[in-house]
């Protein structure tokens, strides 16, 4: 397996992101069918492609008030390419090939900011592979919301029935994961070494 790698839901056309908010942004999205007044554009927010990492960071939907409403959210495939194809790391590494000058101001001024975070398993515990969240704000946020969402669902009972299980049948929870397959990486897209 690959250090870093791109494991997601997705088909021929949309590609399954998550986040988690409180119960006011959560069902204003639900009845809009995107984001809307309650939801901050100018503020980062992360999507993550991975479910593991998301129940990681949002503590199985029980970690704060905040973040107690999962979403799965479907966005257009050409736009997640297009996210990953401009971002800017946020971490300096010498193979970006720039100055780490030039990568803090390229990272100032970015809308779009990936990060690589090791991927979890249902206990939260690291794993020895990396999985992508991508931050988003400005106008990439305003493209997010309004053109790039195809469809956003609920899935909190989902992880509830799951977050109950794992204390009583691990390889049940396992089997019960969404079916998650490593994301064809095109020429154009890099993977941020």
């Amino acid at each position: 397996m690959e250090y870093k790698q791109i494991r997601a839901v997705y088909d021929e056309t949309t590609i399954r992101v998550y986040q988690a908010y409180s119960h006011k942004i959560a069902n204003e999205a639900l009845r809009l069918g995107k984001f809307g007044g309650n939801f901050k554009l100018t503020r980062m927010t992360w999507i993550k492609p991975s479910f593991l990492w998301m129940m990681y960071r949002c503590g199985w939907a029980i970690k704060d008030a905040g973040q107690n409403r999962v979403l799965a959210i479907d966005i257009k495939r050409s736009a997640f390419d297009e996210l990953v194809r401009n971002a800017v790391s946020s971490h300096y590494y010498k193979e970006l090939g720039i100055t780490r000058e030039e990568w803090q101001t390229q990272l100032k001024n970015s809308n779009i900011v990936c990060q690589w975070d090791p991927e979890r398993d249902i206990y939260g515990n690291k794993m020895e592979y990396r999985s992508l969240q991508i931050g988003i704000r400005g106008e990439a946020s305003y493209k997010y919301v309004n053109n790039w969402i195809v469809q956003i669902n609920d899935i909190t009972e989902y992880v509830a029935e799951l977050r109950e299980l794992k204390s009583i049948d691990k390889d049940l929870v396992y089997a019960k994961l969404p079916a998650e397959k490593i994301y064809p990486m095109s020429n154009s897209i890099s993977l941020f070494s």
